[in-house]
């Protein structure tokens, strides 16, 4: 059983920046990724990574959100610049299973709160 652990959230004002880690407790050598859920919302995907360092964003953090994984230490990172209000929500780390981030075989962090004031 692999842990996903998160850190970084918190409260910051609409233009500031900040920086997520998940940390796991072993190697993960398929995608990892970023979700997050507000209020309300179902739960999309933010960000992913492959083992090879392929990334894909969604739409709405394109040129504000950075991923990146440091294989050797099993993390993953999120860099969020210019956050708006809208970004506000939970938000989870994710390792994929064989077939995605909800299949068998993946794992999910606890979760950490982002909030930003407008």
């Amino acid at each position: 059983q692999v842990q996903l652990v998160e850190s970084g959230g918190g409260l910051v004002q609409a233009g500031e920046s900040l920086r997520l880690s998940c940390a796991a407790s072993a190697r993960i050598f398929n995608a990892m990724g970023w979700f997050r859920q507000a209020p309300g919302k179902q739960r999309e995907l933010v960000a992913r990574i492959t083992s090879g360092g392929d990334t894909k964003y969604a739409d709405s953090v394109k040129g504000r959100f950075t991923i990146s994984r440091d294989n050797a230490k099993n993390t993953v990172y999120l860099q969020m610049n210019t956050l708006k209000f809208e970004d506000t929500a939970v938000y989870y780390c994710n390792a994929e299973g064989a077939r995605g981030p909800y299949a068998i075989g993946a794992y999910w962090g606890q979760g950490t709160q982002v909030t930003v004031s407008s």
